[in-house]
């Protein structure tokens, strides 16, 4: 849970974001985006959890896939995937997987493995739901209570969900869901779960803030560029999370490119700097944890699972923003990043408005929490 200390290091790092960004503001805009040094950068101790997936099978890489892994074309029943996969992922700094569930005979038989797999090498895992059926629309609500209860009787005593205290639900696609439904699947079960929301506005998250434990904004197509006023949409959020005493989990993308799927938004990895400037936008709304979209949402294009198309790049920047020594182990030939460059993929005209916004969010929230516990 979120202490004193933690909240402290929130404002120091957002005012080493300031400095940084107050630097890098006074200089002409430059198309080769130079990457400072900014040693007062630190979000080791924010918990990184990284969106996985288990629906693979090896059929799966011969639809709407541009980039495979550099494992190859591989099941998610492969133990030994999940082994290499957590492997790079505790060595770049990541803390766990958030694991895609929902309760059919194939998901469950992954779900134990890479609980086993979990286990053994000390790696934490939490749950995103899938609320929404593969049309996107909402699963019945005794459905998804029934699927809870059965994680619940299954999944919830194991050690590797206990990063937060008791186990961590997403429920992915509440904005489909009535505020009445979302409470009667929530409240008898708010004993052995955090059940999250996963919605995309201040807006969608007040009508359920009461029935539920905090949000997870799964945004995995920003294009900071084009949006520049999504950091501080992520600390309007965050304000609001954390005004109700719930868990906020903030965004962090690699990049995006679903046109496969029919889609038309992309955004570019700019060898890493996107990645970059959208975690330091995630630290910067004071989260409980970074979610990083994604592991292997290779159909989306937002993995950093090492690929055949961008080798283990997006790991390399995982190692240096959360100095481990992930260079050090890394198999590939790949340069390392240069240092983290704090306003990669930001519309430089907002950047300082952003982190001087994060700056007051976060004294306000202290304020906030002082005046409560009095």
């Amino acid at each position: 849970m979120r202490t004193p200390a933690r909240r402290s290091m929130h404002l120091v790092l957002a005012l080493g974001l300031l400095g940084g960004l107050v630097g890098a503001g006074a200089a002409s805009p430059s198309p080769a985006r130079p990457s400072p040094s900014v040693p007062s950068v630190d979000i080791v101790s924010v918990p990184l959890l990284a969106y996985y997936y288990i629906w693979f099978d090896t059929g799966s890489w011969d639809r709407a896939k541009s980039d495979v892994p550099t494992l190859g074309p591989y099941s998610s029943d492969d133990e030994s995937v999940m082994r290499q996969h957590i492997k790079w992922a505790k060595a770049a700094g990541i803390d766990g997987f958030i694991v895609s569930w929902k309760n059919t005979a194939v998901l469950d038989r992954r779900l134990d493995t890479i609980i086993r797999v979990a286990a053994d090498m000390d790696f934490k895992l939490e749950i995103i739901y899938e609320g929404l059926d593969f049309a996107r629309a909402p699963l019945a609500s005794t459905l998804v209570a029934e699927d809870l209860d059965f994680f619940i009787a299954h999944y919830a005593g194991k050690p590797v969900f206990n990063l937060f205290g008791k186990p961590l639900v997403i429920w992915s696609g509440t904005w489909e869901f009535s505020p009445a439904d979302v409470a009667a699947v929530v409240s008898p079960r708010r004993d052995r779960l955090q059940i999250l929301a996963s919605e995309r506005s201040v807006e969608g998250f007040a009508r359920l803030a009461g029935a539920v434990d905090g949000n997870a904004y799964y945004w995995s197509s920003v294009n900071p560029d084009t949006s520049p006023n999504y950091g501080n949409k992520l600390i309007s959020m965050a304000a609001a999370v954390h005004n109700a005493a719930g868990l906020w989990i903030a965004p962090a993308a690699p990049g995006f490119d679903a046109r496969l799927l029919g889609g038309t938004t992309v955004v570019q990895r700019e060898d890493g700097k996107m990645l970059e400037g959208q975690l330091a936008t995630a630290a910067a709304s004071f989260p409980d944890a970074i979610g990083l979209i994604s592991w292997n949402e290779f159909s989306e294009n937002s993995e950093v699972e090492p690929s055949r198309a961008y080798g283990d790049q997006s790991l390399k920047v995982l190692g240096a923003v959360r100095k481990t020594n992930y260079a050090t182990l890394g198999d590939f030939d790949s340069s390392s990043p240069q240092g983290l460059d704090i306003t990669a993929g930001l519309g430089r005209a907002i950047a300082i408005g952003v982190i001087l916004g994060s700056v007051l969010a976060g004294m306000i929230l202290s304020f906030q929490r002082r005046k409560r516990r009095r």
